[in-house]
């Protein structure tokens, strides 16, 4: 639906005054039963004028021909194409107004007596009529109260997605409105009497009431969120709110905004030099802002510092290469700054090659509350992203430095979006900057299987599958241990007995076990971020299946040959897949080793037994899904939150 609404939007970038007319409009629609239609040719423009008479003529003709609501919407959407979301929904109610005035003056001086003797009767429709009006008006009038305020607003930045929803649902509104005022009119104009003119009476009445109320449910619930927003945006406004100076930091966030220093200070420690530097080394740059407390998770400092450093050592002009770093140190002012924590801080920095903020109280304490407030920081590291003209084009781009590198440039929304419209579920999706000896095999077409687990007794029957079923499809299976995304003592003791009896292939730095499972992890941020869920996106189901695989300890195992073809079952079943490659085998010459293997699975599925998920331990984000179904079963599966300090 919103893309048919989207496809209708072309503002020639005119900007009308709409809050004149929208006050005229209210008092027509309020007050037009008591004192009929005003004059409409003031105090709005001409152009408004005509706009809405030939808009009124269109609703008109709409709502007297086809009932299909959502076609007739979007007609009257094409009709306004040239009008900002803010001007549509003001037009649409003027030109309601005028229909609803229009009615009620015929109403006062010629009345309809079949109405007048069914008052009681209808009443309900009108009081439902009257209700979604008051709705109506209030929705416009919070859409056009945002359009008032600073455009640097980030609130006012974030609630904008939501006005072609509002300006939908305010136009279908207009219409279905118009609709129950011409079935008014034309039952007070038809001869009925008796049971017949009851029975039509009810129908109208009982339909009417209902599409009328679901609609003003509707945007209720729409409307209020948006005064919560908007009450937010004027509490940041207000002169008394120490927030008031960084109001406008979409648009000007650059970090002259955001560290309080005076103007002959250094405020900022340039680690690849080991200096000082000025605040305007960061002007009409690309900026991201990597906004951590002083306990920042050192995989996400790798990530980003591989990235940086291969930006400054690879063709370093390049455009994809024109951004630069800063370190915000957000720590709790409520507690006294020590020597430890001086010493804490000094050790980051130093660590890191970009530039970070010479002292922590530098860092403005109005800021900090907006970074906490806007930006909603608490203790997960992220990467707020600012354009050369300062506006922010991501609030946490730090997942897709881990997924795509330097190819992520510049970072924005967009460009994620982008890529993941590229991106398809693969091996090399899973293992990019990980481990080049799997790229290597995937180029060469090698049939790679990763599996993992702690349990040593079912690796070593299944490694020792693995061979058989190698030797007997005549093709060598690089098999490769990832473990589990927490590398205990435990994992560590499998890796050690792998290695000893050399079953499999292993990374030799444990590390890329946390960091292989660290980039799924990423991978689902990333798509919650956008608002993808597990029913609708592919890619997130197998984001899923992947984090439960993790979850279950007793082994799993993903095989692959090239980026297209991928099976995938829990220890027990690959295991006996692989034990029964007898049955299959003749397949694989015909049909390839991938869908073979994923054809005999199956047809062996109904015949074992389901098991269901032992947990399923999902990342924490702001939009937790609500419900998750078994990978195995396909039930929905209980639901718990894990709290750690």
């Amino acid at each position: 639906m919103l893309e048919d609404i989207l496809a209708t939007h072309g503002p020639d970038g005119q900007e009308l005054d709409v809050k004149p007319l929208l006050n005229l409009v209210v008092d027509i629609l309020q007050n037009a039963s008591a004192y009929g239609i005003e004059d409409l040719s003031h105090p709005a423009s001409q152009d408004q004028i005509d706009a809405v008479h030939k808009l009124s003529s269109e609703i008109s003709r709409l709502s007297l021909g086809d009932v299909d609501q959502h076609a007739n919407t979007l007609a009257l959407f094409r009709t306004l194409s040239n009008y900002s979301w803010d001007a549509k929904m003001v037009l649409a109610l003027a030109a309601f107004g005028v229909s609803y005035g229009e009615f009620w003056l015929m109403a006062q001086f010629y009345p309809l007596t079949i109405m007048e003797q069914n008052e009681d009767a209808l009443r309900p429709r009108y009081e439902a009529l009257k209700n979604l009006i008051k709705v109506m008006i209030g929705i416009t009038k919070c859409v056009v109260e945002f359009k008032e305020l600073p455009p640097q607003n980030e609130t006012h930045v974030i609630v904008m997605p939501n006005f072609p929803t509002a300006a939908y649902w305010t136009i279908r509104s207009v219409l279905a409105c118009s609709m129950q005022i011409f079935s008014l009119i034309g039952l007070g104009q038809q001869e009925l009497t008796g049971d017949a003119l009851e029975l039509g009476i009810l129908q109208l009445s009982v339909a009417g009431i209902w599409e009328l109320a679901t609609l003003a449910h509707r945007l209720d619930k729409l409307h209020g969120y948006l005064r919560k927003q908007l009450a937010l945006c004027y509490q940041h406004i207000d002169a008394k709110n120490p927030i008031e100076a960084y109001v406008s930091l979409v648009e000007t966030i650059h970090i002259v905004n955001i560290i309080n220093a005076p103007n002959d200070m250094l405020p900022l420690y340039d680690g690849s030099a080991k200096k000082r530097v000025n605040i305007e080394v960061l002007r009409r740059k690309n900026v991201l802002l990597l906004i951590s407390d002083l306990d920042i998770n050192q995989d996400d400092l790798f990530a980003l510092d591989k990235v940086y450093r291969d930006s400054r050592h690879h063709q370093p002009d390049k455009p994809e290469n024109s951004y630069e770093v800063v370190w915000l140190p957000v720590v709790n002012r409520s507690i006294p700054w020590s020597d430890k924590k001086q010493q804490q801080f000094e050790t980051i920095q130093v660590m890191m090659p970009w530039y970070s903020v010479h002292h922590q109280l530098l860092l403005d304490s109005a800021m900090i509350d907006y970074i906490k407030e806007m930006w909603h920081f608490v203790k997960k590291p992220i990467l707020v992203v600012v354009d050369p003209e300062g506006r922010v084009s991501h609030h946490d781009a730090l997942p897709m430095v881990w997924i795509w590198g330097s190819e992520a440039f510049p970072f924005t929304n967009m460009r994620e979006e982008a890529l993941w419209k590229e991106e398809s579920w693969r091996l090399e999706l899973l293992i990019d900057g990980i481990d080049q000896n799997i790229l290597n095999w995937i180029r060469e077409g090698r049939l790679i299987c990763l599996y993992g687990g702690d349990d040593i007794t079912w690796i070593r029957k299944f490694t020792s599958s693995v061979r058989v079923v190698s030797e007997s499809i005549g093709s060598p299976i690089e098999l490769v241990y990832v473990g589990q995304s927490n590398p205990t003592m435990r994992i560590r003791k499998v890796l050690t007995i792998i290695n000893a009896e050399k079953l499999s292939y292993t990374w030799p730095l444990v590390e890329s076990i946390r960091l292989f499972w660290l980039r799924i992890e990423k991978m689902w941020y990333s798509k919650m971020q956008h608002g993808k869920t597990v029913e609708y996106d592919p890619i997130m189901q197998e984001i899923m299946i992947m984090l439960s695989y993790d979850g279950i300890g007793q082994g799993w195992a993903v095989i692959s040959k090239g980026s297209a073809e991928m099976a995938k079952a829990r220890g027990e079943r690959m295991l006996t897949y692989f034990t029964d490659i007898a049955e299959w085998k003749e397949q694989v010459e015909s049909k390839g080793f991938i869908p073979a293997l994923n054809e005999y699975m199956v047809q062996s599925m109904s015949a074992l037994v389901p098991v269901h998920c032992h947990r399923l331990i999902l990342p924490g984000t702001n939009s937790t899904p609500d419900m998750v179904v078994c990978e195995e079963c396909g039930k929905p599966m209980e639901k718990s939150t894990l709290h750690h300090p």
